[in-house]
């Protein structure tokens, strides 16, 4: 469930680490008119719209994983995203693979102030259509058809609206009159018919009440067709409580009914949010916060910056005006610059009466932010080893199992494939031996994703080469496979955490001769697991001449290994050259005898390479990045191991390819200078003073000065690789690209950015991610050091990020390979602000 980006209408993908100026130049959504009170009006942006409630129409569509909780019919209750999945189901509790709609089209009509979505189920040739029009106070939903509903859906087919469970923990509801309490912990009845289990309904009536007691999130929903209140956590954790009618057999035209209303206060504005950094700043910096306001609300004149001493007192520091900065998506912003002060000690901020947590501002206030990503993070998802810490094991040695051969012509649920062939001498359903060593899981889930394993190892090498962190917290056993937290081994952390990925990349060549897609869960039962990854599965191999419960030494005749997809990719071996050839450097010294098996590999498989075409197999986000990029990357690393010329005419060779996409392509170009001579330099350094100019109309599309992407993933990544580029350009070229889009980037995912001022990195700085997508997700915990994707713009222009709700992946599922580039981002911002780094 990772990477993707979704685009309404069409559900094409980029992985998350393609870092392009032009995808980050994100529109801004402007409401062009102010509604009158009381009555939902249609903003230009294509929503129905009051101070209060807005209720989205098919502005977002089912995505790449289909129920992704980001379609149909949506409230944004007090600017709290509250219901989601208004649509016709198949499901009174539908999970995140069960049927969806095919999206057909929307109109929108200002006159009457009404939306409709055209939509269908193919398998069924089953057509509907949805409108939604103003009412007192709310909306009237309609299911229209021109053919009754089919025969084999009558009873199945309904209308869902689906609430979010945190927004009405605690609260009660009212079917007919008739009270219940929302449960906090699923427990309600539930149902076996045709050797499936479905949940019974909490309630039933055709007037429902949710939070009658509540009047920020009180909704009323009255229908001739019986409403049925259902609890989708029995089947799913991520389930929502929804309200299903029943489509009616043997009817069209209006089949269905509903009119919602929601209470909202009148001349009700959102708080101010002050975007800052939780972690604080260096003295010397830049510091701006942005004071983000509700478009109805009147902006104050200042801002004040408030000291704390150590004996409680609060002091004014600093009071200047707020200046305008613009519309941007749905809000006003403002900003607060209070860079003059640079005296070490502790602050807030406060802006009329919205005040923020204390931060520091200190010459070592970055020195310890990355601690907590390597010193947890990193070894929690540490795979094929137990993990311990003090008391607690997060995880036993899981998949020691690995790995089934996956079956040819299989496309796989997470994005893999195997095509006709398996490209190995290994037979579908066969073990492959060697497979059960390094790698990370890849994310709130337990894949290992090769794209992922060579990307994190190259970011690990580049933090080490330029900044040597010799950290050592964790200790780390290979031949017990062991490690515990808290506890030092003599041995630099980076280098083991090194050690892990190549492990796995060495592993997939001396099995099958060539990097593979990756290793995933072969069944929903297994992917969908939560918790210790070492009860998935029974860790024995699969033999088929056993029974489904008979064992023998090491194998068994259970079919839950994972699988490994494993179609040649040339875009795959060239990263995994990448690192294999990085990590022979940084493991010199410490581990000389696989420092010498990644080099060797390295070479190997870069000369094979060069004797026949390239490989092309595509699927997903699971078979390389672009041939170009992964090839340019393998030839550096390589010369820099290496040393041999023959790598650097690779570069030159490719370079006018190179430099036609240089917003993307500007880190590696940076890395290859040393290696090109002068004439190569001087483009490049054409190249960044074109960069900077698209640079500076980037900064200007938003207050954060970063860019804010769009889809269905959210951001983050595209911003650590936003100030990574901007690093490199500026250690190159610091008379051209300043140091300012470096630090931004930081202070994004510390809380200056839009919907809130957390922090979106777990654990790091005074307000963090304490309810994160981790595979601790169903505990509502987080793993320290992660960092989540973060905001995500809800079409059209709506930013969120939940804090009281972890099962939304695009905005809080941890990625191993973010972890990596953060901890080369904090480092390479402490070197810019002469920081000695621990």
């Amino acid at each position: 469930m990772k990477y993707f980006t979704r685009y309404t209408g069409n559900n094409t993908g980029k992985a998350l680490r393609i870092l392009s100026l032009a995808l980050a130049l994100a529109p801004c959504y402007l409401h062009a008119q102010s509604p009158a009170p009381g009555t939902l009006q249609l903003t230009e942006t294509g929503y129905l719209y009051k101070p209060g409630l807005n209720v989205l129409v098919f502005n977002s569509h089912y995505g790449l994983f289909g129920d992704e909780k980001l379609a149909g019919i949506e409230l944004i209750h007090h600017e709290v995203r509250t219901a989601t999945n208004g649509d016709v189901r198949l499901d009174a509790t539908p999970e995140q693979w069960d049927s969806i709609p095919q999206f057909i089209r929307r109109e929108t009509d200002k006159q009457t102030n009404t939306v409709r979505a055209w939509l269908r189920y193919p398998a069924f040739n089953f057509d509907y259509t949805i409108e939604v029009k103003p009412a007192t106070e709310g909306v009237v939903i309609r299911v229209l058809l021109d053919k009754p509903v089919p025969a084999e859906l009558a009873g199945r087919a309904g209308f869902n609206l689906e609430f979010l469970p945190s927004a009405y923990f605690s609260k009660t509801y009212m079917a007919d009159g008739k009270a219940g309490v929302f449960p906090l912990y699923p427990t309600s009845n539930m149902a076996l018919s045709n050797g499936r289990t479905a949940p019974l309904p909490l309630a039933q009536g055709n007037r429902l009440v949710l939070a009658p007691e509540d009047a920020m999130r009180r909704v009323r929903i009255e229908s001739e067709t019986p409403l049925l209140l259902y609890d989708g956590r029995n089947k799913a954790q991520n389930g929502w409580f929804v309200v299903r009618s029943l489509l009616p057999a043997g009817k069209t035209g209006t089949v269905l009914e509903w009119h919602i209303t929601a209470s909202t206060q009148a001349g009700w504005t959102r708080p101010p949010v002050i975007g800052h950094s939780q972690v604080g700043y260096h003295p010397d910096q830049p510091k701006m916060a942005a004071i983000e306001l509700d478009k109805n609300s009147k902006a104050l004149a200042n801002a004040t910056l408030l000291q704390i001493d150590d004996k409680g007192t609060i002091r004014t520091k600093y009071t200047a005006p707020v200046q305008r900065w613009g519309n941007y998506l749905r809000y006003q912003y403002y900003t607060f610059n209070f860079s003059a002060v640079k005296d070490t000690g502790l602050y807030m901020i406060q802006y009329g009466t919205t005040q923020t947590k204390p931060f520091r501002i200190d010459k070592s206030v970055y020195q310890t932010a990355w601690h907590a990503t390597q010193d947890i993070f990193m070894p929690e998802q540490m795979d094929h080893i137990t993990v311990k810490e003090a008391y607690r094991v997060w995880h036993g040695a899981s998949h020691l199992d690995d790995a089934l051969q996956a079956p040819t012509d299989r496309v796989h649920f997470d994005l893999y494939a195997q095509g006709p062939t398996t490209d190995t001498r290994f037979k579908p359903y066969e073990h492959i031996p060697g497979l059960n060593v390094g790698g990370w899981y890849d994310a709130g889930d337990f894949d290992l994703r090769t794209q992922t394993i060579y990307g994190t190892v190259t970011d690990l090498v580049h933090a080490w080469e330029l900044f040597r962190p010799t950290r050592d917290e964790t200790l780390v056993d290979q031949t017990i496979r062991y490690v515990e937290l808290h506890r030092p081994d003599g041995k630099p952390d980076m280098l083991q955490q090194i050690e892990h990925g190549t492990l796995q990349l060495l592993a997939q060549f001396n099995a099958v001769g060539h990097a593979i897609n990756g290793i995933v869960e072969a069944h929903l039962e297994e992917y969908t697991h939560l918790g210790d990854a070492v009860t998935k599965t029974d860790n024995l191999i699969y033999k088929p001449s056993l029974g489904p419960q008979e064992t023998e030494g090491n194998f068994s005749g259970r079919t839950d290994d994972r699988w490994a997809f494993t179609n040649r990719s040339t875009a795959l071996n060239y990263g995994s050259i990448a690192a294999l050839a990085a990590a022979s450097r940084a493991l010199k010294g410490y581990n000389d005898t696989l420092a010498m098996q990644c080099l060797q590999k390295a070479v190997q498989v870069w000369e094979e390479e060069q004797t026949h075409p390239p490989y092309v197999f595509n699927h997903g986000n699971t078979t390389g990045g672009p041939l170009l990029d992964e090839k340019m990357q393998a030839a550096l690393e390589l010369r820099m191991a290496t040393g041999q010329q023959k790598y650097a005419d690779t570069l030159a060779a490719h370079f006018t390819e190179i430099t036609q996409q240089f917003n993307r392509r500007a880190r590696l170009c940076i890395q290859a200078l040393p290696y090109l001579d002068a004439s190569y330099q001087a483009r490049v350094k054409e190249l960044v003073t074109n960069y900077k100019q698209g640079l500076d109309k980037m900064s200007a599309q938003n207050p954060y000065g970063v860019p804010v992407t769009g889809g269905g993933w959210a951001g983050s990544g595209v911003v650590i690789n936003f100030g990574l580029t901007n690093y490199y350009l500026h250690r190159a070229f610091p008379d051209i690209i300043g140091s300012e889009p470096v630090f931004n980037s930081l202070h994004y995912l510390y809380g200056t950015h839009p919907g809130s001022d957390i922090s979106l990195v777990s654990a790091v700085g005074t307000e963090s991610k304490k309810i994160a997508y981790g595979n601790n997700r169903a505990n509502f915990t987080y793993i320290a050091g992660g960092i989540v994707p973060g905001v995500l713009i809800i079409p059209p222009d709506f930013p969120e990020n939940k804090e009281d709700w972890p099962f939304l992946w695009g905005e809080n599922e941890y990625v191993v390979g973010l972890g990596a580039s953060y901890i080369l981002l904090v480092n390479a911002v402490n070197q810019l602000l002469h920081s000695n780094t621990p």
